[in-house]
């Protein structure tokens, strides 16, 4: 039997047959999602999907183990604006792509926090005005905040799943690590 370790809280998404219904931002932090249907459904995870009968069926009563690719970087500078740049540590690249949606938490100062935000240009060329490291542009408006970022944060990929019932119930889905066979 493998042993799952939970990561973070897990959540639910109802299942309405017909229809696709999407969840909340999900920061993913483990290689492995955990899904368990109370209702047959087909599953879609990525930055805005939509479930179809074209995607991973899981019957009523079944559980799936879903694979995921988690992204993050430490931030070492935030310059604020209608558009946002984060600065990453100098010698480091950004494992975000153009396209991709990212969760900030910044430890000290929860007014720079931001869910569920698309990247929109990544910047790594050398030594540009000063800068010796990536940065990249993230479409949220931070023009609001006056305070200079002064502590370390952390950006992290994000996703939504979406769940298209073929019955109604309720999809379960959980962050784990699998820690091996016992």
């Amino acid at each position: 039997m493998t042993v799952h370790k939970p990561v973070g809280l897990g959540s639910s998404i109802a299942v309405t047959s017909g229809t696709a219904t999407t969840s909340s931002a999900l920061s993913v932090q483990t290689k492995a999602l955990r899904v368990v249907a109370t209702a047959p459904a087909f599953i879609a995870i990525g930055t805005n999907p939509t479930a179809s009968t074209t995607d991973y069926y899981v019957p009523s009563g079944g559980t799936a183990v879903l694979a995921l690719s988690p992204a993050s970087q430490t931030v070492v500078g935030i310059t604020t604006g209608t558009t946002t740049t984060i600065t990453f540590p100098e010698g480091t690249g950004s494992p975000f792509g153009v396209g991709d949606f990212v969760s900030l938490t910044s430890v000290g100062q929860p007014y720079y926090n931001f869910t569920y935000q698309p990247v929109t240009a990544v910047d790594s060329s050398t030594g540009y005005n000063g800068y010796f490291s990536t940065r990249v542009s993230i479409g949220t408006n931070t023009s609001g905040i006056a305070t200079a970022f002064s502590t370390d944060g952390n950006l992290r990929k994000s996703i939504k799943i979406s769940a298209y019932g073929a019955g109604a119930g309720s999809l379960y889905y959980q962050q784990i690590q699998i820690a091996g066979d016992a």
